[in-house]
């Protein structure tokens, strides 16, 4: 479909929280494709809708997994809820729209979802290890969380003077974000 442009910190989309969808009906499914196609362009593992401007409670994962990330777990979930965590780990953190930081984030291990597939039937996922730290971080974002939000308030501190840059839109020296096409962002 459409890569679109992903928001970077300092945009106040990334800290409104995302509204549950209730349409299920083209518009979705298109705003779906979208999202995937941008993850991929951007290299990503996971993108929330809010992301790219858009407050819809949606969001899409495709996780790497097996021993050589053979083959990828992949997941749209819509009005997403953890409804049960288990067990705690500490996993090195990044972000599509905070670029160039990545930090140590303790998550849950394990965390039990219910959503709503972009056909609107209603699931259950039990997720573990990555993919689990993976649906928490983009559950975040529809709450207006930021992975930096987790981290202890001195290391934020440490941090602030990269995320002052990229809120005054001075991206990491490389940045090159794939070409948008197609959709509006």
């Amino acid at each position: 479909m459409a890569v679109r442009a992903v928001r970077i910190y300092g945009d106040p989309v990334l800290r409104q929280r995302a509204q549950d969808v209730r349409e299920f009906d083209d518009s979705l499914r298109s705003l779906v494709l979208d999202l995937r196609d941008t993850m991929l362009a951007y290299h990503g593992v996971g993108l929330a809708a809010n992301q790219v401007g858009v407050l819809q409670r949606v969001l899409v994962v495709g996780v790497p997994q097996g021993e050589e990330g053979e083959t990828v777990a992949s997941h749209t979930l819509v009005n997403p809820a953890i409804l049960e965590r288990t067990g705690s780990a500490s996993g090195e953190e990044g972000c599509l729209s905070i670029p160039g930081l990545y930090d140590e984030v303790s998550r849950a291990l394990s965390v039990r979802v219910r959503f709503v597939d972009e056909s609107g039937r209603s699931a259950e996922l039990t997720a573990d290890g990555y993919l689990a730290r993976a649906i928490q971080h983009e559950i975040d974002h529809l709450d207006g969380i930021l992975f930096v939000d987790r981290l202890s308030p001195l290391k934020r501190q440490f941090l602030r003077r990269q995320l002052d840059s990229l809120a005054r839109g001075e991206l990491p020296e490389g940045y090159a974000p794939p070409v948008s096409r197609g959709g509006a962002s």
